[in-house]
């Protein structure tokens, strides 16, 4: 936290932010107790820090036909760093994978996708891992509940 030298003010910014992030400026400086201008400046020197990487709208999976995630543990015959990055590229171009993390021991990477159902699934994982002649084996689990999602990250307590 101190590379970006955040003070308290800028915790509730980015706290208030994570909860709402459709907050018109106007209310994110009353709630943070600033001038509206002093507030504008302060989210776009957080904008600018990469603190806050991007504003979005998160969508109901269900409503709109995507209730299917599918958590999927996938191992490379080859760990070169150029397989890694080509795989991690092709995975990354896919719009159903949400998520991509390469992992150390075990498995190389593990995916969260979110598809509209089973045979939504398997097209994807024809094309992303079945066709990856560098792909050795595929675990794949698939929610049943989800208990929380959250996008949230723990921040520091503000005084």
């Amino acid at each position: 936290m101190k590379s970006l030298g955040l003070d308290a003010c800028d915790l509730r910014i980015l706290a208030l932010l994570q909860q709402d992030a459709s907050l018109s400026n106007q209310d994110l400086a009353a709630q943070v107790h600033i001038s509206p201008a002093t507030c504008l400046r302060r989210v776009r020197r957080l904008e600018e820090a990469g603190a806050i990487e991007r504003r979005v709208a998160i969508l109901s999976q269900e409503l709109l036909g995507a209730g299917l995630t599918a958590i999927v543990e996938v191992t490379l015959d080859e760990q070169s760093s150029d397989k890694l990055r080509a795989f991690e590229a092709r995975v990354l171009s896919e719009a159903a994978v949400q998520q991509c993390y390469q992992v150390s021991s075990g498995m190389d990477f593990v995916l969260i996708l979110q598809v509209r159902d089973m045979e939504s699934y398997h097209r994807v994982a024809h094309r992303l891992l079945a066709a990856d002649v560098n792909v050795r084996n595929v675990r794949t689990f698939f929610s049943i509940h989800r208990g929380k999602f959250s996008t949230q990250i723990d921040l520091p307590d503000t005084p």
